[in-house]
């Protein structure tokens, strides 16, 4: 082990330098798999590598330039600004003119912002850089188009258990860089429990194993030993991040779904994760009209008086409040009749925009609008048998009959149905259409 290696952690030591020590990515680095005959022909094309934390995104940029032959630049978008992408782009062509290759390397690149990626985007364009960017937010929300059209991106997935164990097997027998030189084992609720915990990330995999190995006195890890280095495991959340937005998605997915058990679950989810208990109470009135509309109306009182009783009464009870109103969401009876409809309605409201308002309509709060027919010949409901003005039209005339809500047969809705039926036939049998 190099001298500048001693102290460097298990992750940093056991990083693979041949792609056959490369744990998981199977779907982009098996034998056969277009990334892996590209990085053994010596040609490489810039790339973004997105994918959770510990997937390998660092190990993959540094066997692309030791496979490729390349000068590599590592610039973090953390630490760097347009001054040292600049600097670096001028040793890049430096480099160029005696045909030496140069690859950029930026991690963390979903922080630079427009003006720093415009800085290397000509470099990208002229070949001057093989550009490798890293990331753990979707690029297509968080890097430039101008950019995004110049390099592939390839999706990294978290590690299974198979990876995750040959990452743990090589760290235990590799003496050189390893832990082999100390005859360490893990017992076997040990390894679940490490498996677990790691969440596919190799990265946290290595440094529990770490904490853990310096934790024990024998020469076998226990529970105990794998306890003691995480403390309490922390709960993958981002609230700008993807998995944010999954949680949030598989919580709205699990009410419109009829499972109150599920949406516990997400909520709980979002909280231990340390997520805004009232982002979960605003996205639950969205599912309120999205999802239950008329067929039951009371789940918009009930999931705006929880968001109410968080706010009088704080946190604790407040969560309980949401979580109530979740259980009676998911419970309650389905409609997406009022979302379609006001979709539809903006959709023709946007094509037919110039229609007038017909004069039966109008208002006439003056003696000229009068003289031009406004407001003529309109038939005020109340004074209509059962209070409906039956073969009215409401619509320009060329939209009349036009229909946008349809109620289901389930909930209120059914009522709402039966006395839209109802109007209809009076409709059909009216004599007075206009």
């Amino acid at each position: 082990m190099a001298q500048n290696d001693l102290y460097a952690p298990l992750a940093a030591r056991m990083r693979p330098t041949a792609i056959d020590d490369y744990a998981g990515q199977q779907h982009l680095l098996g034998e056969g798999k277009p990334l892996r005959k590209m990085l053994e022909s010596g040609h490489c094309h810039s790339m973004v590598l997105w994918g959770p934390p510990g997937t390998g995104k660092t190990t993959l940029a540094e066997l692309i330039a030791h496979y490729t032959d390349a000068n590599v630049i590592r610039l973090s978008a953390v630490t760097s600004g347009v001054k040292e992408v600049r600097a670096a782009m001028e040793k890049a062509e430096a480099d160029a003119r005696y045909q030496q290759r140069t690859l950029l390397f930026i991690d963390e690149v979903h922080r630079f912002n427009k003006s720093q990626q415009d800085a290397f985007l000509p470099f990208v364009e002229s070949g001057t850089v093989t550009f490798v960017g890293a990331t753990t937010e979707n690029p297509s929300f968080e890097l430039n188009n101008a950019l995004l059209s110049r390099v592939r991106v390839y999706v990294l997935q978290a590690l299974d258990t198979e990876a995750l164990n040959g990452v743990l097997e090589r760290a235990l027998a590799d003496n050189e860089r390893g832990l082999g030189d100390r005859n360490l084992s893990i017992e076997s609720d040990a390894r679940a429990a490490l498996l677990d915990l790691c969440a596919g990330d190799a990265r946290r995999l290595l440094t529990y194993l770490e904490l853990a190995s310096d934790f024990t006195s024998e020469n076998t890890i226990t529970l105990k030993d794998i306890e003691q280095a995480v403390g309490e495991k922390i709960a993958a959340y981002d609230n700008k991040g993807d998995t944010f937005y999954d949680l949030i998605s598989a919580f709205h997915k699990s009410v419109r779904g009829s499972d109150p058990d599920a949406a516990l679950y997400w909520y709980a989810r979002i909280l231990h994760g340390g997520g805004d208990a009232l982002y979960v109470a605003r996205r639950l009135l969205a599912i309120v009209s999205e999802d239950i509309g008329n067929a039951d109306p009371r789940a918009m009182q009930l999931a705006i008086n929880a968001w109410d009783t968080f706010h009088r009464v704080g946190p604790a009870e407040g969560e309980r409040a949401i979580a109530q109103a979740t259980v009676y969401c998911a419970l309650a009876a389905k409609s997406n009749a009022v979302y379609s409809a006001f979709s539809a309605a903006k959709a023709l409201a946007k094509q037919t925009g110039d229609l007038g308002v017909p004069n039966h309509l109008r208002n006439a709060p003056t003696k000229l609008m009068k003289e031009m027919g406004h407001g003529e010949d309109y038939r005020y409901a109340h004074n209509e048998p059962n209070a409906f003005a039956a073969g009215e039209c409401y619509f320009p005339e060329s939209l009349s009959g036009t229909r946008f809500y349809e109620p289901n047969e389930r909930g209120l809705e059914k009522a709402l149905k039966a006395k839209r039926d109802y109007l209809d036939s009076l409709n059909q049998h009216s004599n007075r259409k206009r």
